[in-house]
């Protein structure tokens, strides 16, 4: 008999054993943004209210995160079982099929998504990936050195308004840099500006006919003064400075003026990250001739590939990392300030976040004025801001953003730089069937 017990707690141990062992793996590919960084913290949380999954991640440099996951969706890879995509991705790989419709259940409160970021992320209704955290961009910049040189910045002020403040407070002699700019090629990195800075003067990716207009004179000229703003009032090495690089470096006070995502905001006014917190300020994105597109509209979402093999357990992750639950966690173990924001009605209605977050109203306003069916000032085909949400542009974006970045490093002209990006842009949008 105590051979026969023994046996059967053996097995019983064995049993418990193999369950343990067979916990449910969660790959999850994002970003190295400081919010996911973020939430890879707090996924411990989710692993001890959900013991039998455990997460796996994948955390990659942006253009090199855009590359794996779409050669894997594409190919139906399946190594990853969440992806972190954004506004672009969304409805293509939606209509390609490549994506599971979410399901909400009623403590998710989509209804308590922002509009413009919910819209961006459906298709025919549905959504297809749930935003962790949403942006527009804007002015960011120092008060104190602003002020110091009898200068001001308001909203909406012109491009050559900025070039007369960052030539104020350029002091690199003393480790400050008038104005710091995307300058890292790529359609997410460099293009994301610079097609806010054409569309401020008038310009469009495509017309009506899907002809790319990189060689149009708002382009040139937005393209002239983003390229004079960096080689006479920007940081050495601009070329290689994306979103984390010009971060650390405003962070360090060594940056007058940034105009990029208006998720930077809750970081630089951090004391424990940034040196100048108390002195900054923030102001809507410059124009030339127009509002319209003069700042973008993005949010870094979390979508289930169907080549998943975890959608379940997929589902039940992305309810949790997205939700106002979630929010409120972040707020109670690092503060308010440190929120994903951009996503929820009810964080910007509470008290707490707007008690703390100097720039809640200016990134309110920045992503509430983004129209990505009305981007352009000229009537355009296609749906986005900073983008064009076809297919080819992806590719388009990139060899442009290599050209833009050729230009800033003085290797072609500005003329030669928009010369080969509608080149290539041509060469795409023949191949993809848009001439007849």
């Amino acid at each position: 008999m105590k051979r026969i017990a023994s046996s059967a707690l053996c097995t019983a141990l064995l049993c418990v054993s193999s369950t343990t062992l067979a916990a449910t793996n969660l790959v999850i590919a994002t970003v190295n943004n400081g919010h996911m960084i973020e939430m890879q913290k707090m996924s411990k949380f989710f692993e001890q209210a959900n013991p039998d999954i455990k997460l796996k991640w994948v955390t990659l440099e942006e253009g090199v995160l855009r590359q794996r996951m779409t050669t894997d969706i594409a190919t139906k890879g399946g190594q990853f079982d969440v992806m972190t995509i954004g506004m672009y991705e969304a409805p293509i790989w939606a209509k390609k099929d490549w994506l599971i419709p979410l399901k909400a259940d009623a403590a998710y409160d989509i209804d308590d998504l922002l509009p413009s970021i919910r819209d961006g992320l459906s298709v025919g209704g549905k959504l297809y990936a749930s935003p962790f955290y949403g942006e527009s961009s804007m002015i960011m910049y120092r008060s104190d050195l602003v002020k110091k040189a009898g200068m001001s910045i308001e909203d909406r002020p012109t491009w050559a308004h900025i070039r007369a403040v960052a030539a104020k407070i350029h002091d690199p002699a003393n480790g400050v840099y008038g104005i710091c700019l995307r300058g890292k090629p790529g359609w997410g990195d460099n293009m994301a500006l610079i097609t806010t800075i054409a569309n401020s003067f008038g310009g469009q990716l495509f017309d009506m006919k899907w002809q790319p207009q990189f060689t149009s004179k708002p382009w040139k000229d937005a393209v002239t003064t983003y390229v004079d703003l960096l080689k006479n009032y920007g940081p050495p090495g601009s070329s290689s400075n994306s979103f984390n690089e010009i971060l650390a470096l405003y962070n360090e006070g060594k940056c007058g003026i940034w105009i990029d995502a208006t998720i930077a905001a809750s970081f630089i006014t951090d004391t424990k990250q940034s040196k100048v917190a108390d002195k900054v300020a923030f102001a809507q994105s410059p124009i030339a001739t127009t509002e319209r597109g003069a700042n973008w509209l993005w949010a870094w979402s979390l979508a289930i590939p169907r080549s998943s093999k975890q959608p379940e357990a997929a589902q039940k992750f992305i309810n949790w990392a997205t939700s106002k639950e979630y929010i409120k966690l972040v707020a109670k173990e690092s503060g308010w300030a440190s929120v994903p924001t951009g996503t929820r009605k009810s964080t910007y209605a509470a008290p707490e976040f707007v008690k703390v977050a100097k720039f809640a109203a200016a990134e309110g306003t920045a992503i509430a004025s983004s129209r990505p069916n009305q981007s352009t000032l000229p009537p355009s085909p296609y749906v986005g801001v900073q983008y064009a949400a076809i297919p080819e542009f992806q590719t388009i974006g990139v060899a442009a953003g290599q050209q833009m970045s050729a230009a800033l490093l003085g290797k072609v002209t500005v003329d030669q730089a928009l010369a080969v990006s509608q080149q290539a842009a041509e060469r795409e949008m023949r191949k993809g069937g848009y001439y007849k």
